[in-house]
């Protein structure tokens, strides 16, 4: 079997992706505080990647036979976000979470909503207290 151009193209893609996603990018170093504090930073990690490519016969110029000729592109991406840190102090671990703030309007949105249909519970339940006396 031939060795196509895309699998060395797709081989080196994977081979960045490995230098990027490395397991100390997702469970950092650890941070010591002079007060004898351990902080161990957590994050999440996504990443993807895509490539593709194809061959383009043209007939040479010079001569009668025909060559292939081979393009290709590929791209990778990596998204690290921060979510919590680990509290070592005198034996104890706690996880303290890291609040990530809403990406869009729609993300505050949906972040709001349980305290909006509190709010609105809270004023039809007074408007029927109200009502009743």
């Amino acid at each position: 079997m031939e060795k196509h151009p895309i699998n060395d193209l797709m081989a080196v893609t994977m081979e960045k992706i490995r230098e990027m996603v490395d397991a100390n990018a997702i469970v950092g170093q650890p941070i010591t505080t002079p007060d004898g504090v351990t902080l161990i930073p957590v994050s999440r990690m996504s990443f993807g990647f895509g490539s593709g490519g194809g061959d383009y016969n043209t007939k040479y110029t010079a001569g009668t036979g025909t060559g292939a000729n081979f393009a290709g592109g590929s791209g990778a991406g990596v998204d690290i976000a921060p979510i919590a840190f680990l509290v070592v102090k005198d034996g104890f671990v706690r996880v303290l979470p890291v609040a990530v703030p809403p990406a869009s309007t729609l993300d505050r949105v949906i972040d709001m909503a349980p305290d909006i249909v509190d709010k609105v519970d809270k004023f039809i339940h007074r408007n029927e207290e109200k009502t009743q006396e």
